[in-house]
């Protein structure tokens, strides 16, 4: 993730949106998505939209196979548009994270102990202490299982923020802020294959691991052609969803076995490029002049040069910057609209604290876990690492400062929804999907205070620190 950087002219940043492109903005992934979220939250409660929304989420898209004897299957089987969108187009976000998580071990933030462990050591506290103080409040109720909802951290709506504060916020803490998020990813990964999976088919899972084995010995080998990886992501895939695997995890997997190396290495692309660029030059008047340039031979060689420079470039770095946009503004935005839409009968909804001794409190584990939970993880298991060695302090940053950043943290959406989306799965229909909903609405207020509450200190921590 790229760390943006910031112009100013007398002081005021640079927000010209006619010399740079809506979607380039740093901030802008964040307000489309929010704007996707007051969408689906209008479309779920208004009478008139409501049963269209629901029945549009409901409707099945499954492919039904048809036998000679008149007999078939669905595949995927119950496939939906909301678990299309879920299990589907989720894969290749997280297929995107994954290869954003593994550029960051080998050439970014995570890529040495020392650029890495302070963030890490942070990560591992901000998603502890909410799911601490999730079951604490929990405990023993319906509610329990949703420990891992307020764990994460959205790193475009927490990004975004920190670009529209500017310079107020020192460059080493939003490198800071990023790699946490990374880590935080990845740890949620991991909580969402080993706590929020079904009932495991170890046949299934079984052949996927060969399958699996079988990927790494062909990057191994060398294999850089790209369907040799998309055809094993495809049965990968089925594998995981019918072994009971969450099925977003194949992209995970996926995403650290496509090559990084290029095809085509250093001295190759340049002997090559040489070779038709002398060609281009000697082909000029050999094609009728009509053609222009470039003409018929010429094109041959731009052709040829086109190939040779994209597979100078590794297979995950070409994926990773090619579903970046795709991503950010096609797959994000339709899973906010998917799953934001939640039902609020009452207003009772908007009530986080209260609590039933049967059901628990759902909202004020998940509110009070991103908003008190994330920031004081964050804080402790940063103040521990430094002070024990094991990490740094970032470079022109305080302890004030990193407390307020911390704070932006407790930003979970996107991740936390996902979690919410596959958690009380052991409770009735109507138990889950009432949770569920409470949960949403936790998520979004406990996102939306905790952003306001970053933003403030920051701005507070500026002032205090830089005019006295």
């Amino acid at each position: 993730m790229l760390i943006p950087i910031y112009t100013w002219t007398k002081g005021v940043r640079n927000l010209d949106l006619r010399r740079r492109a809506f979607i380039k903005q740093p901030w802008a992934q964040g307000v489309i998505l929010l704007t996707c979220v007051i969408i689906a939250m209008l479309l779920a409660n208004l009478p008139f939209t409501r049963d269209i929304y629901h029945n549009v989420l409901e409707t099945n898209v499954s492919i039904f196979f048809k036998s000679p004897d008149g007999s078939g299957i669905f595949f995927p089987r119950g496939m939906t548009v909301e678990s299309f969108i879920n299990d589907i187009l989720m894969t290749v976000f997280f297929f995107s994270v994954g290869l954003e998580i593994r550029r960051e071990m080998k050439v970014g933030e995570l890529s040495s102990v020392k650029k890495a462990l302070l963030p890490v050591i942070a990560a591992f506290g901000g998603v502890v202490m909410p799911a601490l103080i999730f079951s604490c409040i929990n405990h023993g109720t319906a509610a329990a299982s949703g420990w891992g909802i307020p764990t994460a951290t959205d790193i475009a709506f927490a990004v975004g923020i920190l670009s529209i504060l500017g310079d107020r916020v020192p460059v080493s803490l939003k490198v800071f802020l990023t790699a946490l998020a990374i880590a935080d990813d990845l740890i949620a990964i991991l909580v969402v294959a080993l706590f929020y999976g079904g009932k495991i088919n170890f046949l299934l899972l079984g052949i996927a691991v060969v399958l699996v084995a079988f990927v790494v010995l062909l990057n191994k080998l060398g294999e850089k052609r790209m369907w040799c990886y998309l055809v094993p992501a495809f049965v990968i895939w089925s594998l995981f969803y019918y072994a009971g695997i969450h099925s977003t995890m194949s992209g995970v997997v996926m995403a650290f076995l496509v090559p990084m190396a290029p095809r085509f290495p250093e001295a190759y692309f340049f002997r090559k490029e040489k070779q038709y660029l002398r060609r281009i030059k000697e082909y000029f008047g050999i094609a009728s002049t009509s053609d222009g340039f470039p003409n018929g031979p010429q094109r041959h060689c731009l052709r040829r040069l086109s190939v040779i420079s994209r597979g100078s470039m590794g297979m995950s770095y070409r994926l990773e910057h090619a579903l970046e946009p795709w991503v950010n503004f096609l797959i994000m935005p339709v899973f906010a609209l998917a799953n934001a839409g939640v039902v609020i009968p009452d207003l009772s909804y908007f009530n986080v604290f209260n609590f039933n001794a049967a059901m628990g409190s759902v909202g004020m584990g998940i509110f009070l876990g991103l908003l008190i939970g994330k920031p004081l993880g964050i804080s402790l298991a940063s103040f521990l690492a430094i002070k024990l060695h094991a990490g740094e302090m970032p470079a022109g940053a305080s302890w004030k400062m990193l407390i307020a950043v911390a704070c932006l943290g407790g930003i979970g959406f996107t991740m936390s929804v996902f979690v919410d989306t596959l958690s009380f799965g052991d409770q009735s229909p109507e138990v889950m999907a009432h949770l569920r909903d409470m949960g949403k609405v936790a998520v979004l207020m406990g996102s939306l205070c905790a952003g306001i509450l970053g933003s403030i200190l920051i701005n507070i921590v500026h002032k205090v620190e830089n005019h006295g």
